[in-house]
């Protein structure tokens, strides 16, 4: 029995939460079928509130907000008329497919996994800790890789160095699910969160919108500090808890080859092809008359760039892996390419079905009135509370993160809190962005002690190469000390940014302009 095994089992205390809060996460249903109970209870509460005549007034026009019952005939009538449309309109079913159509490319011809092998092979031993926990966070931007590449291969690698291969686990894991709103590009959940916080911003302004860069500043920063903090938990806690390795698993070392002359060609060819992608950028955003600016204005903030750079995210997805793979041999004609797409669709089929129900929901809860009434009600609520930005945020956060232990998926959780959130702090003045920002802290921090999390199950199993006894629990207690420091270094970031009134992206504030 390793250390890690003995520590475990002689705390009680976290076993018991872990019961607690599988049997929590048994009793839900399936995200898609809890989305369609949702919309269907929104249909039955449009019809109770608008029987009982419970309204709301605006706070800015002064107008009287009615619940609409759509279990009347012109109701039914709306539902079967918009069924369509509210999935096909639902702004984060189509960025989303665009996003992965290039990262699919990218993923399909070895591009980021080869990547990411560099960034940790390459890294001084000393800071190997803080280049695997980086690396897990940039992960993020290729949807899933690093939990299936990433985390076993920090394993493979601390033990090639003679430390605990549990700990370089640990230590990938944490940057890639606890930091998994953190990164220094964007990835695909930038455009799906941003897409899901416009429809709920539009419930108090229909012509609200939410760029996929919204949150760009603040994560960009929350990268590093998620790397410090994970390196600290592994170096201080996890490193000295686990202690040495008694195990019989050995390296084997065609798992830790150097990046072969292919792979570093194709390397070097995806570099130029983004080079090339970056000049033409810059070409159209630097002058004042650049023809990627908004004509007329020349406005950057408005730009056809801020407003399509999803498509820049799915070109720079094709194009560097088109030459990465046709250089690496990887890709020998369109077929492989085409296929690469493919794949990344593939992966979507659980997702349609979620968005389908979810889009209802949305469009069920702003056309029926209930989200502005339950908005208005909420914020005069809180308003009386007399609670100021920093304590309001910091409890959100932390909701949030409350929510994730039951419910794994982060776009689920938002697609059904946002409608609700979103128009109760835009009345109060708080930007959606912001709202979203904050959203993103307290669903990245739990992440990693979430047995709902879907890849939770395989974190198990890795654990288990290392330590035949080894149970959930033990990556409970393991993860438990990561959680724990990104919750506080977050809070501790978002309370400085609010301090100093930071943008948290490119014309993204904090609260709302008049």
């Amino acid at each position: 029995m390793t250390s890690a095994n003995k520590n475990q089992s002689g705390n009680p205390i976290i076993a018991r939460f872990l019961g607690l809060v599988e049997r929590a996460g048994n009793a839900l249903p399936h995200p898609a079928t809890l989305f369609a109970s949702l919309a269907s209870l929104v249909v039955l509460f449009s019809w109770l509130l608008s029987k009982l005549n419970i309204t709301a007034t605006h706070p800015k026009d002064g107008s009287l907000i009615e619940p609409v019952n759509l279990l009347s005939i012109p109701g039914l009538h709306w539902i079967l008329d918009s069924t369509v449309d509210n999935f096909t309109g639902f702004a984060p079913l189509g960025t989303v497919m665009v996003a992965l159509l290039g990262i699919g490319v990218a993923e399909k011809s070895g591009m980021i996994s080869t990547v990411l092998r560099l960034l940790v092979k390459s890294a001084p031993r000393r800071l190997m800790t803080f280049v695997i926990v980086l690396s897990g966070v940039l992960s993020n931007m290729a949807s899933d890789v690093g939990y299936v590449l990433l985390v076993p291969m920090g394993a493979i690698i601390f033990l090639s160095i003679g430390r605990h291969p549990i700990a370089g686990l640990a230590a990938a894991f944490a940057g890639v699910s606890g930091g998994f709103s953190a990164n220094l590009l964007l990835g695909t959940i930038d455009p799906l969160l941003a897409g899901i916080t416009q429809e709920a911003a539009r419930i108090i302004d229909p012509t609200y919108s939410v760029t996929p860069a919204c949150n760009y500043y603040f994560m960009f920063v929350s990268t590093f500090v998620i790397a410090g903090l994970g390196t600290w938990v592994t170096e201080k806690i996890v490193v000295p808890r686990l202690g040495e390795y008694s195990g019989d698993k050995v390296v084997k070392m065609d798992e830790l080859n150097p990046l072969t002359r292919q792979e570093k060609k194709g390397l070097w060819s995806a570099l130029g092809v983004n080079l090339v992608l970056m000049g033409i950028i810059l070409a159209g955003l630097l002058p004042e008359n650049g023809f990627l600016r908004e004509t007329g204005t020349g406005s950057i903030l408005h730009s056809p760039f801020m407003h399509g750079i999803v498509t820049f995210i799915f070109l720079g997805g094709v194009l560097s892996g088109m030459a990465y793979g046709l250089a690496a041999g990887t890709f020998k004609n369109d077929t492989d390419v085409i296929s690469g797409m493919k794949e990344g669709m593939e992966t979507l089929g659980l997702f349609l079905v979620l968005v389908f129900f979810a889009a209802q929901f949305v469009a069920y809860f702003k056309e029926s009135n209930l989200g502005m009434v339950m908005a208005i009600q909420g914020a005069a609520g809180l308003k009386a509370s007399g609670l100021g930005p920093i304590p309001l945020m910091l409890a959100f956060i932390l909701l949030s993160g409350a929510i994730n232990l039951t419910m794994g998926s982060a776009s689920a959780k938002w697609a059904f809190m946002a409608p609700v959130f979103v128009p109760m702090f835009m009345l109060l003045g708080y930007s959606p962005e912001l709202v979203q920002g904050v959203y993103r802290i307290g669903d990245s921090t739990t992440n990693m002690i979430s047995p709902m999390m879907s890849f939770f199950a395989l974190i198990v199993a890795y654990v288990q190469k290392y330590d035949a006894k080894a149970g959930i629990g033990t990556v409970i207690a393991t993860m438990l000390p990561y959680t724990m420091a990104f919750t506080v270094g977050w809070m501790l970031l978002l309370v400085i940014w609010l301090l100093l009134g930071l943008p948290l992206g490119p014309g993204a504030g904090l609260m709302l302009q008049n």
